[in-house]
């Protein structure tokens, strides 16, 4: 139902378009330790970096001084010396070579975002910690240029994102059903060989591979919305290794498929309620009608309706459904930066013009202005439907729809009816929620952003107490979006910053609160834009 794509890459779509048209506290310190070598690791070949693939998502190709790399594992970890899969590496070289630390490895959500095409378009906001660590990403197996999943083509993707994704009748409901049966099925016959193997045991596991090849004792890592998951599996699979680790906007690892959906359904209601809140306070500078927060919500669930009665115009020859339309209003919710746009949006496609509304979907969608999609959406439902165990009949999905539109009246049903993304999948699921505890593991910092509409709140107390006593140390971020260390707010920056560079441990339970300066900066670097769409397999 939901998955993270590359911030960069739907600013990119959106910018060519419209040119168109409280203070911290820390406590402890531990000696830095270096990069060692680690014995029997293939090293790394570094070479220079092409521009990304479509699959990736497409772009210019990084700055001279990157550099990408190509390490193979194990296709299954239960035959080690079988067949290979290669993972594709990148990596920004760290600027005071003296006091390197070693590799700062980075997810940023999805699951299936490429880490290729995400990292150098977000490294800017990174520069403090590229000063004493190389800067690293991949691409996850089944991900970009790493054996990636295909499934319907460029054509059949336009018709299967404008679909009637809330059916109303027996027969909408035997159209929809056929849909996703279709597209697993074209899942199934591109890419059947390698659909058993992209669950996120096997991408923790490759994460070890590469620290090994990367010649680090330990695993530097900042994971975001999705790699909070991937982070706490590595955790528990090897968590004698973590060094220091990061988890911003972290994924609830105590929720199944249904409860993490109708969290997120919750989680997508406040802050589109937070949004309406902001533009009465605006008064008259808003564009949106409604004199009250309630107002706007009404409007915009009679611009869903009316959409589905009729579509409106949207981008080269396509028309905005109520699908496509509620894809860019989620998208939008995702970072205050990108509230402005979801208001004209609106506005516009209240007046019969859905073009706005249609890129911010189409960035979601990973679709490019060439019509041209990478195959986030592909992965996305390979991993969230290899890890989670959950299939769900029609009539279980009906039986459910009530309890998700009472959590939101505008996302409850596109949510609700997405329980089936995994229904027919042609690999059974590995687990109903992930095992992430961690006991002996160095402290991981765990971020919880109050007004995150994909990764609730009370998912980062949760992920702490997962992880287990001494592991994980909770840090509240009281603002908008999705994440908190690219929100902009000096004190998650300073606090992150100190324990990764110096090895200070925040106080457990500080809390930071956004100031009006960070609250229009740029959000998540990857999940700010990431989005749900209720063609999708699971929430993250």
């Amino acid at each position: 139902m939901s998955r993270n794509l590359p911030r960069i890459s739907a600013l990119a779509v959106l910018a060519t378009l419209l040119a168109g048209v409280g203070g911290c506290s820390d406590s402890g310190e531990e000696k830095t330790p270096r990069a060692g070598g680690t014995k029997g690791a293939a090293p790394l070949k570094w070479g220079e970096c092409g521009a990304p693939t479509v699959a990736e998502g497409g772009g210019q190709a990084p700055p001279k001084d990157w550099q990408c790399a190509t390490l193979h594992v194990p296709l299954d970890y239960a035959k080690p010396e079988g067949e290979t899969v290669p993972i594709a590496l990148i990596k920004a070289p760290a600027r005071d070579k003296g006091k390197r630390i070693g590799s700062l490895v980075f997810n940023f959500g999805g699951p299936g975002g490429s880490g290729i095409s995400t990292l150098p378009g977000a490294a800017k906001e990174y520069e403090a910690l590229r000063a004493r660590y190389d800067l690293v990403s991949f691409d996850p197996r089944g991900v970009g240029r790493s054996a990636p999943v295909q499934c319907e083509d460029d054509k059949q993707l336009d018709a299967y994102y404008s679909q009637d994704s809330t059916p109303d009748t027996p027969q909408e409901e035997a159209v929809f059903v056929d849909n996703i049966k279709k597209y697993q099925q074209a899942c199934k016959t591109k890419s059947g060989k390698v659909l058993p193997y992209v669950g996120t045991e096997n991408a923790a596991r490759d994460m070890d591979r590469i620290r090994q090849a990367l010649g680090d004792e330990k695993l530097y890592y900042f994971g975001i919305s999705y790699g909070t998951e991937l982070g706490g599996v590595y955790a528990h699979l090897f968590p004698k290794n973590i060094g220091r680790a990061v988890f911003d906007a972290v994924v609830d690892p105590t929720k199944t498929a249904e409860e993490g959906a109708l969290g997120q359904a919750k989680g997508f209601q406040l802050a589109l309620g937070n949004f309406a809140q902001d533009c009465v306070d605006r008064g008259e500078a808003c564009r949106i009608q409604g004199s009250t927060a309630q107002e706007i919500e009404e409007n915009i669930l009679k611009l869903q309706k009316d959409l589905a009665a009729k579509p409106i115009p949207g981008l080269g020859g396509r028309m905005l459904t109520d699908s496509a339309a509620t894809n860019g209003i989620a998208q939008a919710l995702y970072s205050q930066e990108l509230w402005p746009l979801l208001e004209q949006g609106v506005d516009e496609a209240e007046g019969g013009q859905g073009q706005l509304l249609m890129a911010l979907s189409d960035a979601l969608n990973g679709r490019d202005q060439q019509g041209h999609y990478s195959n986030i959406g592909a992965a996305n439902a390979a991993i969230n439907c290899a890890d989670s165990k959950d299939r769900f009949t029609l009539a279980q999905t009906r039986s459910k729809l009530p309890d998700f539109r009472a959590a939101s009246p505008v996302f409850g049903d596109f949510l609700g009816w997405a329980l089936m993304s995994c229904t027919d999948w042609p690999v059974p699921g590995a687990w109903k929620t992930p095992d992430v505890s961690a006991p002996g593991a160095a402290p991981i910092l765990v971020i919880g952003n109050t007004g995150d509409p994909a990764t609730p709140y009370e998912g980062a107390r949760r992920m702490v107490e997962r992880l287990g006593p001494g592991v994980g140390v909770e840090l509240t971020y009281k603002g908008e979006g999705h994440g908190a260390y690219n929100s902009g707010d000096k004190c998650v920056q300073q606090a992150v910053n100190a324990y990764l560079l110096d090895g200070k441990v925040p106080a457990a339970n500080t809390v930071c609160t956004a100031s009006s300066s960070s609250a229009s900066s740029s959000a998540t670097a990857v999940s700010a834009s990431s989005a749900f769409s209720a063609s999708s397999a699971s929430a993250r």
